[in-house]
């Protein structure tokens, strides 16, 4: 079953920020602050594995198992039009 927070298109703006368009038409950034980069998303560092971002199964996903919460995402670009992650 899908919901209005499924991510249906995502878009990489540069090496810390993407763009994302949710079921419902719901549209915004995603930013990865500098100290977002740590833990399972120091990855993603490396601006060649930010790029390989994607949307599979409604979720905003890179390889490696590594994802967003699309409700949570949602949610913040709801409120503030972006969701900094920091």
């Amino acid at each position: 079953m899908h919901m209005n927070w499924d991510v249906v298109h995502v878009e990489v703006k540069n090496n810390t920020a993407l763009r994302v368009r949710f079921q419902d038409g719901l549209e915004g950034e995603v930013e990865f602050l500098p100290s977002a980069f740590r833990g399972v998303f120091a990855c993603l560092k490396e601006p060649g594995a930010f790029r390989q971002a994607r949307v599979q199964d409604g979720v905003l996903t890179w390889p490696g198992e590594l994802d967003l919460a699309p409700d949570a995402m949602h949610q913040a670009i709801a409120t503030h039009g972006k969701w900094v992650l920091d």
